[in-house]
């Protein structure tokens, strides 16, 4: 089979990074391989994301430079594919039809095990365009993964049910979806058969997860059981399903990472309740004091939105205030921007862009102070450091902290994949550098 070149470029979420992943992998039959660039790919697929800012402007920029390559390619007499995937293909995916006539294909996060059916129909002249619900789930049709990693994400739940009103989710992935758990635990140990170290359970609302008598807390325990599973992580959570026995297993299995992404918004509870977040801040706190109390050196994160449509300055303050409360390791924080469809977009009281923007600028000092901070705090200590990437210049290997934190180290290639102590020598605001505590042993056990 003649071998094609496949360029995936990816957007937000690391749902959508696991959604990429799966692309490739029903691609592959094909004779897709994937490139870092496009320019001479086959295939150029945008896998999009619809939550961060100006989303649908940064796609149609994009999608210009990929027309460039396609019309210069096919002036060489070869014919190119450029598709659009994900969540703004979802919500917007007659507009990209529309204004961009060189698209061959547009699909949703729901119908990527039907592209090998989208490509043959696009290579024959077709112009594809799927943004359906399938009653049926694509996991059940999903391949497995082709490719081992030591750090892998295993998507367990998707959509949601919570209708936020500044969140186009439930329009993009649907209502919530959980895997049936003897499918999620037979994916788990493929992958820890391919050299797994790490697992990350992923969902929209992954602790909603209920697939048959199970939930979060039951899966996380069966994965734990699973041999050569050393770390196991779960994103993204909603404080509304953050329930005492899942908060429970942060103390009680040792292999899930004392890390937790529990996104607030915002401290005002005015403003929670028109975003429909169906929580307090003091709710919120709450949760925060026990999963402190049942692993007391947990590091935590969040995500803020900052300029919601009638936010004061109290309100602002009030989420200042609950972040220096809870003093973060690490967060994510964005300027409100109206998602069509939404019924935040129609509410009244928009703040300026201006208020929005210094807005933005204060509570990201505080959060940025925070997390260099946090890494500051861990300069001289020894900590296990899982070895999941290769860094950009030769002897040089990065991984991660059991808290997430990004380690550069020099060390040997023969350490990729394995779980090293590591001497924290530097630290920064986004990362941190070590040495190498237990070489010799290290590299022995890579050997064995």
């Amino acid at each position: 089979m003649e071998k094609k070149k496949l360029y995936i470029k990816t957007w937000g979420c690391q749902m959508n990074v696991y959604d990429s992943q799966k692309m490739a992998d029903v691609l592959f039959p094909l004779g897709y391989a994937p490139v870092d660039a496009p320019d001479d790919a086959d295939l150029m697929i945008l896998n999009t994301c619809h939550i961060r800012e100006k989303a649908t402007e940064k796609v149609f920029s994009d999608l210009g430079r990929l027309r460039d390559i396609k019309d210069a390619r096919t002036e060489e007499g070869k014919k190119p594919l450029i598709a659009v995937a994900g969540c703004v293909a979802q919500a917007e995916g007659d507009v990209i039809m529309k204004r961009a006539k060189f698209v061959d294909m547009v699909f949703g996060p729901q119908t990527y095990h039907l592209l090998p059916e989208m490509v043959l129909q696009a290579n024959g002249g077709e112009r594809v365009i799927n943004t359906d619900f399938p009653v049926e789930s694509k996991f059940d049709h999903l391949p497995e993964a082709a490719v081992g990693s030591p750090s892998a994400f295993l998507s367990v739940q998707e959509g949601c049910d919570k209708f936020c009103t500044f969140c186009v989710v439930p329009y993009t992935r649907g209502s919530e979806f959980s895997r049936p758990p003897e499918q999620v635990i037979e994916e788990a140990k493929r992958l820890a058969g391919q050299g797994a170290k790490e697992i990350t359970l992923l969902g929209q609302n992954v602790n909603a997860y209920h697939g048959g008598d199970y939930d979060l807390a039951d899966l996380i325990a069966a994965v734990a059981e699973i041999g050569g599973i050393e770390r196991i992580r779960y994103m993204t959570s909603h404080p509304r399903d953050m329930n005492d026995r899942l908060i429970g297993v942060h103390r009680d299995i040792p292999q899930l990472m004392p890390f937790l992404h529990l996104p607030v918004q915002s401290g005002s509870d005015r403003i929670l309740e028109r975003m429909n977040r169906k929580h307090t801040a003091a709710e919120y706190l709450d949760i925060i004091s026990k999963i402190r109390k049942a692993r007391a050196d947990i590091a935590l994160s969040s995500d803020f939105i900052v300029g919601f449509p009638g936010e004061t300055d109290a309100d602002h303050q009030a989420t200042m205030e609950l972040a220096r409360q809870v003093g973060y390791a690490s967060c994510y924080s964005f300027k409100y921007s109206p998602r069509p469809g939404t019924p935040g977009a129609v509410m009244d009281g928009m703040v300026p862009d201006a208020v929005k923007d210094g807005r933005l600028q204060e509570l990201q000092a505080l959060l940025f102070a925070q997390q260099t901070r946090f890494n500051e705090n861990t300069a001289g200590k020894t900590m296990p450091v899982l070895f999941d990437r290769k860094g950009q210049k030769p002897g040089q290997l990065l991984g991660k902290t059991p808290y997430m934190q990004s380690v550069y180290v020099d060390a040997s290639e023969r350490l990729f994949g394995e779980i090293v102590d590591v001497e924290i020598v530097r630290a920064f605001q986004n990362g941190l550098s070590g040495e190498i505590v237990t070489t010799e042993a290290a590299l022995s056990q890579k050997s064995a």
